[in-house]
């Protein structure tokens, strides 16, 4: 072995391995998943979906409302853009009630629950009057304001059992009488039932079910034991089987599901099949905005109950799947609120109205499917009518509210409002560079007491 230069033998080094291959350190699926799952977890991330989402929803639906109610219009003798401009101006309107209830505080709204609800009572119970309630398709539920105009009492209806519910049940909560059964049906159920009863009265069984569903919701959410729960669930069953046996014109929409091909006889089946047929011949991306068949009196309540169908066909497979996306957002973050505030009235008011629009929703969006029968309700913030509408935007308008008010979301709205006309003194601020997420989030949670991970 020779020696080196400083008389010392060579050390003997390792041989080396051949390198295998490594995972690239900038993986772009791990980075996105990492981007994602950050803006995910951010506090304002559910002020951004239920805002963003609600007007997106709107807004397309304006657009199609106004594509689908064209030829009905022209039928009628009407401007095409009769129906356009009616729910144009409910949305102004219930833009404005909105951002009303998005900006009062909480202890406001939980004021205004017994209000709404006498006043839904009243109007509801004025429907049933000859001479002031007006029937629409068979169904005695509007009260008619003069000219064109009318309005439908029920669906407030559903905003006063959502506020009413929650306070009552946070009310109960906060003196710990839920773990009395009592307690936890009464009023809660009686109330509800005695507006059943009055929606009943007009043949509405559409936003019957929508009521029974925030009931139950509001029932699961207080806590409601397994054995009571299943209890007023059967009751509710069976009152349902009942109305819908003595009702030849329920037992024919029930017998619709699934239909193909219009039946003949005293059973048929025409709007939910063109309604199939309006969404087979859409395809991917659809025949066009405003270049529906359907709609050219094929399909009835096109720009109402069948507002989806007529998406489908005009926007097609992308259209339909982008609405339900925006709902599914729209559902996640009312979940998220519900789930990350302990205030109970906050929960069980966010909990109810997310019940409310993703019920609705699910059951005009099943019958249009053929999956569900027609129940005559609309697509939340989406097909045309006022008396839908507006209620419904004063709903999102609490979300957004219960949004803000999260510990962690105050503080990054706080953050972001400029602050001008504030004299400094000793002059400006040094600059201490771009605030970074990570310190917003870090003085959020050591701000917050709500527990919010």
């Amino acid at each position: 072995m020779p020696a080196s230069r400083t008389g010392r033998p060579p050390v003997q080094r390792a041989s080396r391995r051949p390198a295998g291959p490594r995972p690239p350190r900038n993986n772009p699926v791990r980075v996105l998943h990492l981007r994602v799952r950050r803006a995910w977890d951010r506090p304002l991330t559910a002020y951004y979906l239920i805002l963003g989402g609600s007007l997106l929803i709107t807004v397309l639906g304006l657009v199609m409302v106004y594509s689908a109610s064209q030829i009905t219009a022209l039928q009628m003798a009407l401007p095409g853009s009769f129906f356009f401009r009616k729910q144009f101006l409910a949305a102004s309107i219930g833009a404005g009630l909105l951002l009303v209830a998005s900006r009062m505080p909480v202890k406001l709204h939980r004021a205004l629950a017994y209000p709404i609800l006498a006043g839904a009572v009243f109007l509801m119970a004025l429907v049933q009057v000859p001479g002031i309630g007006v029937a629409v398709n068979g169904n005695q539920n509007w009260i008619s304001l003069g000219g064109s105009f009318q309005i439908q009492p029920s669906e407030f209806g559903k905003l006063a059992l959502v506020l009413w519910g929650a306070d009552l049940i946070a009310r109960k909560q906060d003196k710990k009488l839920l773990a009395q059964w009592k307690h936890m049906l009464v009023p809660l159920v009686p109330v509800a039932f005695l507006l059943l009863g009055l929606i009943m009265l007009g043949g509405d069984m559409g936003t019957a079910i929508i009521l029974t569903a925030i009931l139950f919701g509001l029932l699961w959410l207080a806590g409601a034991p397994t054995r009571l729960f299943v209890g007023v669930l059967s009751i509710a069953a069976t009152i349902g089987v009942i109305l819908i046996k003595t009702s030849p014109n329920r037992m024919a929409r029930l017998s619709c599901i699934g239909a193909t091909e219009p039946q003949g006889g005293p059973v048929d089946c025409w709007q939910a099949v063109h309604g199939i047929y309006a969404l087979a011949s859409g395809g991917i991306f659809g025949s066009g905005l405003g270049a529906s068949v359907e709609k050219w009196g094929q399909l009835p309540e096109a720009h109402t109950d069948f507002i989806f169908a007529v998406t489908g066909e005009e926007l097609g497979l992308a259209g339909t799947l982008s609405v339900l996306a925006l709902f599914a957002a729209l559902g996640y973050a009312g979940i998220r609120v519900a789930g990350r505030t302990e205030d109970p009235f906050v929960r069980y008011a966010a909990g109810g109205v997310t019940t409310w629009i993703v019920a609705q929703a699910v059951i005009n969006i099943g019958a249009v499917l053929g999956l569900l029968p027609i129940a005559g309700v609309p697509l939340p913030l989406f097909s045309y009518g006022g008396s839908a509408l507006l209620p419904t935007m004063f709903a999102i308008g609490l979300l957004i509210a219960f949004a803000r008010d999260e510990p962690a979301a105050r503080a990054a709205l706080a953050m972001r409002q400029p602050r001008f006309g504030r004299k400094r003194a000793g002059g400006p601020l040094p600059d201490r560079g771009p605030r970074r997420w990570n310190t917003m989030r870090r003085r959020a949670s050591a701000a917050r007491s709500s527990g919010e991970r």
